[in-house]
């Protein structure tokens, strides 16, 4: 045996001898002791929670590692079929209480740290969020491979590891602000970097045929320029189960330094240019694309994310099988998540032809039966198009492979549909026109095996509409896997009152298995069991007044009797926040007529961030803030009505949200939002949805039945009839409650020194040819919102159907998820890991 590896196996068998390290309160002081005192350098005059929870947390990431170490040991030796999960974003939040609750210790080291003198819910939160998403995509991301590890399934993620995360969010004058967020500025505990795994990403150059040695001419991609992937990787641990699985993030760094010559020399910008170019990929989650730059920025950070990790999976295979790739497929899997990653087809293609010298006919076997593809929208204008111009300079070699798809599948659309010409235009990969662009959704479905929405609704939509085409070529690839949340995270790690007292009441399996949820449904006539059941809802309430009142002022009068009306979620039209306020603006009213009688006290609480470069979204911020200054500071409305938008939402700030919540806002445009998720959450932690026919809202409404759902609003197709001849104006003249609140927006009450300050909103929803049809709802949701009041000031009625939302929201679990993504699509068998 050749020495090193003599000195590899001595290592292995070694580590595999070392001792599991004990789970007891004493063995997590002395551990934490050790950390804190010798590593961090620390003792008792550091006031800082921060290295506390520095030191606890590599306490509990070396039992992490133990386990992480025999479950990557126990899919080599079983050489089982894996799954890779590609996305652009994981919205991880913080991982330790995450990882306490999984591993199971979350008491004994409660109690270790009160030993201590410790408060562990401050460690909890001097952790910095990890913002590597935007909203519900990457949030969703973060559930899955939480599932994916709880299932036992052999997945692997990949993603980016930003620099700088989702924006910090400040509020000045009412108005957003953005600030950078730097969540790696002290680190990360979690993480370990794998520079062994590092691949090379070729950006740039061009290509021209080469003859290769068995005479054979192929196309090489040549004087690229290049840039290193440095895989971090993040222990995803399962359920109590032994499993950890993997989340390796990619960071861009230079191939070289710096240019010495040019540094010698004195010209010290260029030097380091290189490096700053190539690290800029990885700097920024998601760049403001409305220009050249930031388009070519994030289509380099895709191809970035999807070249470094089909290389470390087939130099994983290679690794094991050399450069035989008849079983690759039986074997392996990719799933897509969105569109962002789909460049990965190509990709696949170009490694398996030009580095293992596959044929196109081999190469496009592998790669038709590996990848699937998930669809998260319904907006045309989020499927993302590059300009052909650009694909050529950056990605020249990917953008040959593009075409040859695209001749292929058009050669085979034809034989269906003869001279249909328009038809064929459509499907194209390469849309024509001024510019020619590649549609990325497009080349997805075509080197796809599998193509998902993410809700009932939603898949039948892109199933009729707008991927259509594609479905009567190939009705066999569609099909739906609504979306779920994690219940580790979202209801026993988020609410741990309410989780114990469901676990008192119906045991403790429901953490792994939420459909055990539906044994609560008989205590919802239990009077006994309400009354708990409500005092834990109104605990939850007063935390979450003291996290408000934290954020803005403790001068804000707000009781836990008041009914907690919430949204949270991304800014967007097509969400409609801007109908949430009108309603408000409608209470507002009522209360300065003087029409209040039998009132339901609210607390309208409104958060999420837009888009830097979303103007519409940022001016609805605005409108929200500037209303709630004119009702908190009315001495007519006192404790009847608050009005707040919370800054800077987040993962953490969810965390707290969801308990406290009694009714929870889903409004968009029927037909307009894929699934959501954070509707699972709340109703996860029993609040009460207010909703349209939309997204998962609507399997929401069939689990828990149309009496326990505040339902309003026209349905898609609706919709689609009534906008040929919307007219808006014409609601309004019709509608006395509606025409009152628009004399108040229009007459600049809510902006009196900032003249014309929201007049575009004000036309967009006026215009007949508004997508979102907010004013053609108003009527319907203010009357549903009466039910509202009602229904609460019965709080017997209220707290049954609190109960009856928690225990029939175990369809929406990401284990359900997982487990029919699995079954339908990857199919993975789950690999049990035993403790060496």
């Amino acid at each position: 045996m050749p020495a090193k590896q003599f000195v590899i196996s001595k290592l292995n068998s070694s580590i595999t001898q070392v001792p599991e390290q004990g789970m007891t309160k004493e063995d997590f002081i002395d551990d934490f002791k050790q950390y804190y005192v010798h590593l961090l350098g620390r003792d008792e005059n550091c006031g800082s929670p921060f290295y506390a929870g520095e030191a606890l947390s590599l306490a509990i990431r070396d039992r992490l590692l133990e386990r992480w170490k025999f479950t990557h040991q126990t899919y080599k030796n079983n050489d089982c079929r894996r799954g890779y999960y590609l996305s652009m974003e994981f919205l991880m939040g913080r991982t330790l209480s995450n990882a306490m609750l999984n591993l199971g210790v979350g008491n004994t080291v409660t109690q270790a740290m009160y030993d201590l003198g410790i408060e562990i819910e401050e460690l909890i939160s001097s952790e910095q969020d990890a913002g590597l998403g935007n909203g519900g995509l990457g949030r969703l991301a973060a559930c899955f491979i939480d599932s994916c590890a709880t299932l036992q399934l052999p997945v692997i993620g990949y993603g980016l590891r930003y620099e700088y995360g989702m924006f910090t969010q400040t509020i000045v004058n009412g108005e957003q602000v953005e600030k950078p967020d730097h969540w790696l500025r002290h680190g990360n505990v979690w993480e370990i970097r794998r520079l062994e795994y590092s691949h090379t990403i070729k950006f740039g150059g061009h290509t021209e045929l080469q003859t290769d040695e068995n005479d054979e001419q192929r196309l090489h991609w040549i004087d690229t320029s290049n840039v290193l992937a440095v895989p971090f990787d993040t222990p995803v641990p399962g359920y109590q189960n032994g499993t950890v699985n993997t989340l390796r993030l990619w960071k861009a760094v230079a191939t070289e330094e710096f240019n010495l010559d040019e540094f010698n020399a004195g010209d010290y910008e260029e030097a380091v240019e290189a490096k700053i170019t190539a690290e800029n990929i990885t700097m920024v989650l998601y760049p403001n694309d409305v220009n050249e730059n930031g388009k070519e920025l994030r289509l380099r950070q895709q191809y970035f994310l999807a070249s470094a990790s089909l290389q470390d999976v087939l130099a994983h295979w290679t690794g094991v099988h050399g450069n035989d790739f008849t079983h690759f497929a039986e074997k392996r899997c990719f799933q897509l998540n969105d569109t962002h990653p789909s460049i990965a087809v190509a990709e696949l293609m170009r490694l398996l032809m030009d580095i293992h010298g596959l044929t196109w006919d081999e190469a496009w076997a592998i790669t038709k039966n590996t990848m699937a593809y998930t669809n998260h929208t319904l907006l045309p204008e989020a499927l993302e198009k590059w300009p052909v111009r650009l694909m050529q300079e950056l990605l020249p070699r990917l953008m040959d492979i593009i075409f040859e798809i695209n001749v292929n599948f058009i050669t085979e659309a034809s034989m269906h549909w003869p001279g249909d010409s328009a038809r064929l235009r459509r499907m194209s990969i390469i849309e024509e026109g001024d510019e020619q662009q590649v549609r990325m959704a497009h080349l997805a479905i075509v080197g796809s095996f599998s193509v998902n929405g993410v809700a009932q609704l939603h898949s039948q939509l892109l199933q009729q509409g707008l991927f259509s085409d594609f479905y009567a070529l190939w009705p066999h690839k569609f099909n739906n896997k609504t979306n779920g949340v994690t219940p580790r995270r979202w209801l026993a790690a988020s609410n741990p009152e309410l989780a114990s007292l469901i676990t008192e009441t119906i045991g403790e399996q429901w953490v792994a298995d939420l459909s055990q949820l539906k044994k609560l449904q008989p205590y919802a006539e239990d009077a006994q069991f309400r009354q708990r059941w409500r005092a834990i809802k109104q605990a939850a309430k007063q935390r979450l007044i003291d996290y408000k009142k934290g954020k803005y002022s403790a001068e804000l009068h707000l009781s836990v009797d008041a009914l907690f009306d919430v949204q949270v979620k991304r800014i967007h039209e097509y969400k409609r926040q801007l109908l949430n306020v009108l309603h408000v603006i409608h209470l507002y009213n009522c209360i300065k007529k003087g029409d209040t009688e039998n009132w339901v006290a609210r607390c309208v609480l409104i958060g999420g961030k837009a888009a830097p470069g979303y103007r519409m979204a940022k001016q609805t911020i605005k409108l929200i803030n500037n209303v709630a200054r004119i009702i908190n500071s009315d001495p007519d409305v006192g404790d009847k009505l608050t009005l707040l938008f919370l800054p800077d939402y987040r993962v953490s700030a969810m965390e707290k949200i969801c308990p406290g919540a009694d009714l929870s806002e889903q409004i968009s445009t029927a037909g307009k939002e894929a699934s959501g998720t954070g509707n699972m959450k709340l109703m996860m932690n029993g609040a009460i949805t207010i909703g349209t026919l939309d997204g998962a809202n609507i399997e929401i409404r069939q689990e828990v039945g149309d009496e326990n759902f505040f339902l309003f609003g026209l349905t898609a197709d609706e919709i689609e009839v009534k906008r040929s001849q919307y007219d808006p104006i014409a609601i309004i003249d019709q509608d006395e409650d509606l025409q009152q609140v628009m004399h108040l927006l229009e007459s600049g009450y809510f902006n009196q020194f900032e003249p014309g300050l929201f007049n575009d909103l004000i036309n967009s929803i006026k215009s007949q040819y508004d997508p979102w049809m907010t004013i053609a709802d108003f009527r319907s949701f203010v009357d549903v919102q009466k039910r509202v009041e009602e229904a609460y000031r019965d709080k017997d009625r209220w707290t049954k159907m609190s109960i009856l939302n928690c225990a029939n929201s175990g369809k929406f679990s990401t284990d359900r998820t997982i487990g029919e993504y699995n079954r339908d699509i990857w199919k993975l068998t789950p690999q049990p890991v035993k403790q060496q």
